[in-house]
């Protein structure tokens, strides 16, 4: 799963530190023996599909039977808000 690449909404705006220390260290994460509807078994490259409490999903073209690949495109919910009233 993707997420923000920073962990600050403008990284341009810290000017005291260099851009490496701002990285999110979670903006790559990889699921693995994940569970799913079988009904997905039949899914083609990019549809989409929403995941409850998670997001919208698009079908990778480099998934294959038995390893299903799915991309988020929009999570439910923004952290940023919380991120910034800290």
């Amino acid at each position: 799963i993707y997420d923000r690449l920073f962990s600050v909404e403008n990284p341009s705006e810290d000017k005291d530190k260099d851009f490496l220390e701002l990285l999110n260290p979670d903006s790559l994460k990889v699921l693995t023996n994940c569970r799913v509807e079988m009904a997905l078994k039949d899914a083609k490259p990019n549809d989409h599909f929403q995941f409850t409490r998670l997001g919208y999903f698009n079908l990778d073209k480099d998934s294959q039977d038995g390893k299903l690949i799915f991309n988020r495109t929009v999570s439910l919910k923004d952290t940023w808000s919380k991120v910034k009233n800290k």
